[in-house]
Formats: C-alpha cells, structure tokens, sequence
C-alpha cells in the first residue's frame, strides 16, 4: 500500500458542512474554549437536528415531532448530558416508531436519564470528541484509512474556537 498524497484540509468557526462528497476523515485539530465542549462529526449534507430524550436501563425513548422515520430505520445519535453522567452512547441506532414524534433505540451500556434531556440526531453519527476547560489545542490522528463519509462531512461544535480536519 502506497502513502496517500492527496490529503486536503477544511476549517471551521462554527458548525457547519466540511465536505460534500465520498471522503475518509484521517485527523482533527480543535481548539476548545474556557468552557469543556464537544465536537460531533456526522456523514450527511444537511444539519442534524435537535432532539430531546430519556432513558430507562438499556432504552431510550427520543423525542422529534414530525420525524418521518419507519421501524428499522437506522439514525445517528448524540446525547447530551443530563447532569448525572449516565448519557446515552453516541452511535448509529435501528428505531422503533412508537408515534409520529417518538421513537426509541437500544444503548448498549445502561443508566437512567430524566426525560427532556437535549441531544441531536443525524443521517449517520461518525464520530465525536469531548474537550476539556483549558482552551487546549487538540490534534487527533484517526489510525488506518480513516473513517469513512459517504455523503459528506458535517461537523457540529459546542464551545469552540475551531475545529480543521483532513480528509481525503
């Protein structure tokens, strides 16, 4: 296997689109704020959207009016704390439709989670970053071929000075 060459960069202030085609994310540099942060990378070419949830055990019930989803439909997920640690797990999930505005997945770890909590839900979850309070410079490399991106590379930041991938 030869070395890639055609590497290329992006960079963002805000969250936003950094690609918008078929392409492996090979590593990240972020720089955080005073403020712990988080930065969440989804494989689409439209914005994730909010949600809210809850969790019992293993279970999750989300919330998102008018979602359109069928049973067995696989989304990306992404859950923000409640204020007790015991957040779901970041990850690509298959639904089960109970209504129009609720659907519910299956963590594979376990906790209990007050419903109304926020989180977000894309076209596919491909992977996310937590960053600390000291304003640090974080660079990531992302071992092997990468993670791949079939439609596009979306980057969402909480509390970020901002985020430069590479790709290719």
């Amino acid at each position: 296997m030869t070395m890639q060459t055609d590497v290329k960069s992006a960079h963002l202030n805000v969250s936003g689109q950094m690609v918008v085609s078929r392409a492996r994310l090979k590593a990240l540099i972020s720089m955080g704020t005073a403020t712990a942060g988080t930065v969440n990378f989804w494989d689409t070419t439209t914005a994730p959207v909010a949600i809210t949830y809850g969790r019992a055990g293993t279970l999750i019930t989300v919330t998102l009016a008018a979602h359109g989803l069928l049973t067995g439909q696989v989304v990306g997920l992404t859950f923000g704390p409640d204020g007790s640690s015991r957040v779901g797990t970041n990850g690509n999930y298959a639904v089960t439709v109970l209504t129009s505005s609720t659907y519910t997945v299956t963590d594979i770890n376990s906790g209990t989670v007050t419903a109304g909590t926020a989180g977000t839900q894309g076209a596919r979850w491909l992977m996310s970053m937590d960053t600390n309070t000291a304003s640090d410079v974080i660079t990531l490399p992302i071992p092997g071929e990468g993670v791949l991106a079939v439609d596009g590379i979306y980057c969402q930041m909480t509390n970020q000075t901002g985020v430069t991938i590479f790709y290719g």
